[in-house]
């Protein structure tokens, strides 16, 4: 069983550590200390999901529906490319997200709706969990333990750097931090989208 479950969570976790547009939600919610719990709970349930689904074997759904990932591509880019200029006026307009960071925030149904569109809207989170995972999990003699692994490290992952973020809590008190995260993070969905548009 060891021999397909540490591949399966080794494999997601070295593709979850990119930051993208999950993992910097995840991360701005945790230096905010709002909704964690819930954020990396649906972050980790919404990718187990996906990967149980690859490792089931619908890794084929874009070659059954050659149209699906042509509308995810572009969906998902207008998503990124609308949460990146969010972020960037966030970052220009400066103090805001410090001030939301005392007053509560979103409700945890907005923060939830906002993660899940994040999710489900970005094309590289089925290429990762659905497709590649799924397909990789039939090189090990049990897909099953491979899959656990896989959505353990998800799990993992997702809690360890949502309330990991505390510990970075002293240096986001100065808004000019604040400012700075927003700005890197605007830039990485921009970025995004520019390859979804572009490949």
């Amino acid at each position: 069983m060891l021999t397909s479950f540490l591949p399966g969570f080794a494999l997601s976790l070295t593709l979850i550590l990119a930051i993208g547009a999950q993992n910097a939600f995840v991360l701005r919610q945790g230096l905010r200390r709002e909704h964690v719990f819930w954020v990396c709970l649906t972050c980790g349930v919404t990718d187990a999901l996906l990967i149980i689904a690859g490792v089931a074997g619908f890794g084929a759904l874009s070659t059954a529906l050659p149209w699906f990932e042509t509308l995810m591509r572009y969906g998902g880019a207008a998503f990124l490319l609308w949460y990146g200029f969010l972020n960037a006026r966030s970052a220009w307009r400066g103090g805001a997200a410090l001030e939301a960071a005392t007053t509560g925030g979103q409700s945890l149904r907005a923060t939830i709706l906002m993660l899940l569109a994040l999710t489900v809207l970005n094309p590289h989170v089925y290429l990762d969990t659905v497709v590649l995972i799924g397909s990789i999990s039939a090189q090990y003699p049990d897909r099953l333990a491979f899959g656990a692994g896989a959505t353990s490290a998800s799990i993992v992952f997702f809690f360890a750097l949502g309330y990991g973020a505390r510990l970075l809590s002293p240096l986001f008190a100065k808004p000019v931090s604040w400012r700075i995260l927003d700005t890197i993070i605007a830039l990485t969905m921009w970025s995004i989208a520019a390859k979804l548009i572009l490949m």
